[in-house]
Order: structure tokens, then C-alpha cells, then sequence
């Protein structure tokens, strides 16, 4: 496809208008301001359109799309032990398919192409990816308590055989992570059968930390005054590539072992909010240099996947917690959605708008009431823009979203399946 006279959000995070955009294949294959010599096949006429690098979710859980807006009202305990756990509690596999298909959905229509995801049920969570053509880094949450083997466990089962089975398929759209849920749901049993498994064959971590105050301070009274930061690290947690989603609470020496130990911090401000857990101190977690990347957790407790959204409540809620609206700017902003969430899940030539990358566009209608005047697009992109203004998703070059179609699924059929299986659900409770 070529995408002619079109505004784009290039690799350095400038606007540049009037550019000429050509795709082969799953690449990017030419940018440019001249038109090209050769045939990329569809012209795709860009005036009143921007073109920016699709955005990479940090964190999620895909498949309790079924329990959007089951658990109002709730602090974090009692919305877990009371709505979300005896719901899970009767999942089955198309359940699981359906609630995951659904999110795929709801993520290309906001502009989201791949997911890090943590949950069970591995199997259907990688056929409804699949099927939607879109990207996942997908782990199977290991919760374990005591001192017993845990390779007796089936989840332990679960996270050998779907690695084995599944990592770098779809020519590496599909990439298995290992887990550990967190640090109050397991042993050091399990971190570390956990973590040598994953070391043994390359894989990524992806981890629930510091969430909130009640699980920091707990961890310190279990581990003699660490933190999960210091507790995870001590049992190699953060000797892989690792993906530490929320980090609420972390404090001093924390700071310093995600920087050292290049972990990425997946920040889920508006899940975090809406369950009054906290803030996360983005703006001096960039400050050390650490990764930054934009996570939204499940629509269980975001109730939404839109991506611009979390974008304006990410830049703002820093803003308010330190009370100096100059923090995190629309480009850190930009770059924690995109390049950031790419780099985090190991798909280093994603996330970007550059020759060479992959093609995992997102094209945004900028001629609409909410998007003018432009004093500065970037900072439009952030505060103005919504996820309705995403009128194309492209995903390893191939359109799977465009002006309402889903082109890679039956939208119809997935509404109604995943509302069945959620029905089904509540029948048995």
C-alpha cells in the first residue's frame, strides 16, 4: 500500500506533512516527500490524515473482557475476592476465546496492534490473536503457594508446553513470556522454578508489582523488609528481559534496580485510578532512564481499551501528583504508547514510523472539530484526540480494521458469543 500526501508522526516524533508512505509486504518500506517509482498496489489518499505507529498495551488481560463493569465500586480486595475471582473461578475454554477475540476487537478499533498478556487458558488466547491478525506476548500466570514441587502443578504444565508450542509463531507475531503473577500469590518456589525456566529458553518476564500500598507493605512484614522489587530481584526475577506492570508504590533502591536491570515499567494510570490504588511516579522513573510503556490491565477494571484515552490520564495524573503541569510531556507520552511498548514485549523493529520497521500503522482522521486549530499536533494527539478517530489499523502491513469493517473477524458474531459465554458464566454462580 502507499499512503500518499499524508501528515506523519515520524521516528523522531516530529510532524511532517505532505509524505509519502510505501508498504511491502509486512515492512515499511519507503518514506519520503517525492513520489516512489514503484507500484506498492493501493493508494491511500492521506489529506485531512495522520499516520503514526500503531500503540503497544504494556499490560492485560485480555479474556476478562467478559467482566467489563461486573465489579463497580470495589477497592481492589473486594473487587478481587468477591466479583473477578468466582467469575474466573467458571471459565472454560470458549469463554476464553470469545472474551479474547472481543478485546482484539475493541484493540484494533482504538489502534492497538499487539498486547502483553497474562492470564491461563493459553491455547484459546493464541487462536483468537491468531485469528485477528494482530501481536501478543502472552503468559501463563503461575500462582503458587508453599514449598512443594511446583512442576507438579498443571499451570507449570501450561507455560513449558504452550512456549514450546506457540513462541515466535506467526513469524513472531505470537511470543510466549513466562510469569509470575506476583509476589502475594507465590512462593520462592516458584519464582525461582519460574525464572530458570525462562532463563533456560530466552523468554521475557511479565510481572505484577507494587500495585498497591497493602501489597508493598505486606511483602516488606513477609521478607524481612524488602520490597517485591528487592524480593524479586534477589531470586532473578529481573535477569531477563521483564515487564513489571503498575509499580505503584515503589520506593528508593526500587528506582534503582528497574534501571539497572533495563526492566520496563508497564504504567496503567486509569485502571489504577479507578481503583484508587495510586499513582505511578512516571515522571521519576524517566528521569533514571528507565522504559516507560502505557498498559490499560483488563476492562474489568479500566472498562475501556481506548488508547488515547490512557494516554491523556497518563500524562495528566503526573501532572497532578506533583503538581507541575510541566512533567511528562506529549512526546514521552507518545513514545510510552508506541516505540517504548514495542521495545518492552522484544519487537525491536516495531513502534516506530521508519524505514525498514514494521508496518503496524494506525491512521487518524485529524480533519474533525476535536483535532483543530493545530498549534501543535503532538500535544492534539494526546489531549484532543480519541480512540473513535482511528479510521485504519494495519498490523505486519495488512489492513485488519478500516472505517468501521473488521476485516479480520465477524464483529457480530463475537459480540453475541461473548456475551453468551458471559451469561453462561453468571447462570452457574
Amino acid at each position: 500500500m502507499l499512503f500518499k500526501n499524508i501528515t506523519i508522526l515520524d521516528e523522531n516524533f516530529e510532524i511532517k506533512e505532505n509524505m509519502y508512505v510505501g508498504v511491502e509486504g509486512a515492512f515499511i518500506e519507503y518514506i519520503g516527500t517525492d513520489m516512489p517509482q514503484k507500484d506498492y498496489g493501493r493508494v491511500y489518499d492521506g489529506k485531512g490524515k495522520l499516520l503514526m505507529s500503531a500503540f503497544y498495551n504494556s499490560h492485560g488481560h485480555s479474556p476478562m473482557a467478559l467482566m467489563r463493569g461486573y465489579g463497580e465500586n470495589l477497592a481492589l480486595q473486594d473487587w478481587l475476592n468477591k466479583r473477578i475471582f468466582p467469575f474466573e473461578d467458571k471459565l472454560d475454554s470458549k469463554a476464553v476465546y470469545w472474551g479474547t477475540l472481543l478485546t482484539m476487537a475493541e484493540s484494533m478499533r482504538f489502534g492497538i496492534v499487539s498486547t502483553s498478556d497474562m492470564y491461563y487458558f493459553i491455547d484459546d488466547m493464541v487462536k483468537a490473536t491468531v485469528d485477528a491478525g494482530m501481536k501478543a506476548n502472552i503468559s501463563r500466570a503461575i500462582v503458587h503457594f508453599g514449598d512443594s514441587d511446583p512442576w507438579e502443578m498443571p499451570s507449570m504444565q501450561e507455560m513449558k508446553r504452550t512456549f514450546e508450542a506457540y513462541h515466535n509463531i506467526e513469524d513472531g507475531r505470537i511470543k510466549m513470556d513466562v510469569s509470575i503473577h506476583g509476589e502475594y500469590t507465590s512462593g520462592p518456589a516458584a519464582v525461582k522454578a519460574v525464572v530458570d525456566y525462562g532463563k533456560s529458553v530466552g523468554a521475557n518476564m511479565h510481572v505484577h508489582l507494587s500495585e498497591t500500598q497493602l501489597e508493598h507493605e505486606e511483602c516488606k512484614g513477609r521478607r524481612n523488609g524488602m520490597t517485591p522489587a528487592q524480593y524479586f530481584n534477589s531470586l532473578g526475577v529481573f535477569d531477563m528481559p521483564a515487564t513489571a506492570a503498575h509499580c505503584v508504590w515503589i520506593e528508593r533502591e526500587d528506582f534503582d534496580i528497574l534501571r539497572e536491570k533495563n526492566v520496563t515499567v508497564a504504567s496503567n494510570p486509569v485502571s489504577n485510578l479507578k481503583l484508587a490504588s495510586g499513582v505511578c511516579n512516571v515522571p521519576e522513573l524517566l528521569r533514571r532512564g528507565v522504559n516507560v510503556a502505557l498498559g490499560t490491565d483488563s476492562v474489568a477494571s479500566n472498562n475501556s481499551l481506548n488508547f488515547f484515552e490512557e494516554m491523556k490520564v497518563f500524562a495528566m495524573a503526573s501532572k497532578m501528583m506533583y503538581k507541575d503541569p510541566t512533567v511528562v510531556t506529549p512526546v514521552e507520552t507518545l513514545r510510552a504508547a508506541t516505540v517504548n511498548g514495542a521495545l518492552g514485549q522484544g519487537r525491536k523493529d516495531c513502534g516506530l514510523v521508519k524505514e525498514g520497521f514494521r508496518a503496524d500503522l494506525i491512521v487518524v482522521d485529524i480533519d474533525q472539530p476535536n483535532m483543530h486549530p493545530v498549534h501543535n499536533m503532538a500535544n492534539n494527539l494526546v489531549y484532543s484526540a480519541s480512540g473513535t478517530d482511528v479510521v485504519m489499523t494495519m498490523s505486519d502491513g495488512k489492513v485488519i480494521y478500516e472505517n468501521g469493517e473488521y476485516k479480520t473477524l465477524d464483529i457480530e458474531k463475537t459480540i453475541f458469543e461473548a456475551g453468551l459465554s458471559t451469561k453462561e458464566i453468571l447462570a452457574k454462580l
